[in-house]
């Protein structure tokens, strides 16, 4: 099975409910999404990559954006959230005792997760500044269950000393822009490159702790 076919069965089994027309429709929107962008997709085309009747998408789907939301809102819902909840478990058992190790935990947790829903991610950081339901949800299933958890694990290692005391809120921004920045290199902007990916990581890992690490005190300049 291909990683496209496996991240379409992830999505399907999400929802037991969709008939093998919806199944193909939203399939076919998902290539054409992340392919052309949701603005520049007809769903005329969408039909006609599904094999199906325009009308046909409308049955099921209203509007292509609510067919946009029916591909999008499970991903912050059932992967992003829970990712972070198991993780977060795994700090407080003590399972990764320094935060180089969690680090290093998340960063290839997060690529296994690419790899397997690529096409999803692409459409995912495309439409998500255009559109303001997506927002809403990104805000509902990230914003504020996600950087509660993220705040206590970053708290969790600067009471053992091993990062610096300045804001959780400046440590998350931090780590996430690192690590994003990395996985979107490798996986949209570069994929062809010669990665070394073994090397990446801990390269990436080695530059978030040289800034985070040192003192473990805030400068001056620092409010708490």
């Amino acid at each position: 099975m291909s990683v496209e076919d496996q991240m379409l069965e992830e999505l399907f089994h999400m929802d037991d409910g969709l008939t093998e027309k919806q199944k193909k429709i939203l399939a076919a929107a998902i290539e054409s999404f992340a392919e052309k962008g949701y603005a520049a997709t007809s769903t005329s085309e969408i039909a006609k990559k599904a094999g199906v009747a325009e009308g046909t998408i409308f049955r099921h789907y209203k509007t292509k954006q609510e067919l946009l939301l029916s591909i999008v809102s499970p991903i912050m819902a059932k992967f992003i959230a829970p990712f972070v909840i198991k993780d977060l478990n795994k700090v407080l058992n003590q399972e990764h005792e320094n935060f180089e190790d969690f680090l290093k935990a998340m960063i290839e947790n997060r690529a296994e997760f690419l790899k397997n829903n690529l096409l999803l991610f692409r459409i995912l950081i495309q439409e998500i500044p255009f559109q303001p339901k997506l927002k809403e949800q990104f805000k509902e299933h990230v914003a504020t269950k996600v950087f509660d958890r993220l705040k206590q694990i970053v708290e969790h290692y600067q009471a053992k000393g091993k990062i610096v005391e300045i804001p959780p809120y400046s440590v998350i921004r931090f780590v996430a822009s690192s690590i994003f920045g990395y996985l979107l290199a490798r996986y949209l902007f570069m994929p062809e490159a010669d990665w070394n990916d073994e090397a990446e990581i801990n390269l990436t890992v080695h530059m978030i702790m040289h800034g985070l690490a040192g003192a473990c005190h805030a400068p001056d300049f620092v409010e708490k």
